[in-house]
């Protein structure tokens, strides 16, 4: 459903009222209106009847400019800022007018005549202007430091391993083992493999926080790439992601038990 239709603003709405930070922050305001009495209303109104016309006014006028709010944000969201933060300043601004003008009528009898009118007016209009300008600035980044819909999330960071220098850029990925040959060992990786004129022993102190063990004397095995593990007499066989199978050596059997590999 496109989010020009009302149907999406009264649902957005709604959601957005019926939010306990929302409410908690509109009863922390009337509390405090209510205790501070601005604008006469500590010398008209006790304090329960204050603390009930406040109430009123700050639930009343927030849900008129959040509602207003979200009807017009669909429709100004490709003018210049200048343009929304005006349209929902002055569109808000009539609202809350009325429904202050309404409260006051209400509880004190109150109309600002023609003369009071145009100071009321401008009053309310140019704070729901500035408060608009407030709201679209926060939200615009909130937006900036929102990971984007649809966006592919980043992927998490490998490692700190030195080994992966060593190989060229596409080979560089997660460790799945080392294996000697000759006087070379193979690096395999979860995006390839490549042979590096090196001793093994060295190779192992360039894993770097891999989790994983030496399990024979010619091969090295990243615990977190293991898919299976099986005994074979005296020995063991360590089935890998990449498909290959390396021996563990009865030495070597506890290291692979107290990684949880094989039962103990």
């Amino acid at each position: 459903m496109s989010d020009d239709n009302p149907q999406s603003a009264l649902r957005e709405w709604r959601r957005q009222m019926t939010q306990p930070l929302t409410l908690v922050a509109l009863a922390a305001v009337a509390g405090v209106m209510a205790l501070m009495g601005p604008f006469g209303t500590d010398d008209l109104l006790g304090l329960g009847p204050r603390a009930l016309y406040w109430g009123v006014t700050v639930v009343t006028t927030y849900g008129a400019g959040a509602l207003i709010h979200d009807l017009l944000a669909p429709r100004t969201r490709a003018r210049p800022m200048a343009v929304q933060v005006l349209a929902a300043g002055l569109a808000t601004g009539g609202a809350v007018s009325l429904l202050v003008v309404a409260v006051n009528a209400l509880t004190f009898g109150w109309v600002p005549d023609a003369k009071e009118l145009p100071p009321f007016l401008g009053s309310v209009l140019g704070i729901c202007v500035i408060v608009s300008a407030t709201l679209h600035f926060a939200a615009r980044e909130l937006r900036a430091r929102a990971p984007q819909a649809g966006a592919p999330p980043a992927p998490a960071p490998l490692p700190a391993v030195p080994l992966l220098d060593r190989l060229p850029l596409d080979k560089r990925g997660a460790l799945v083992a080392l294996s000697v040959e000759d006087h070379y060992v193979r690096i395999r990786t979860v995006k390839g493999e490549d042979l590096r004129l090196m001793r093994l022993s060295d190779a192992i102190r360039e894993v770097g926080t891999t989790p994983g063990a030496q399990v024979h004397r010619s091969h090295w095995v990243a615990f977190g790439q293991v898919t299976a593990a099986r005994r074979d007499g005296d020995r063991a066989i360590l089935t890998l992601s990449t498909g290959e199978e390396i021996p563990v050596s009865r030495a070597n059997l506890p290291r692979i038990r107290e990684a949880g590999l094989l039962p103990r």
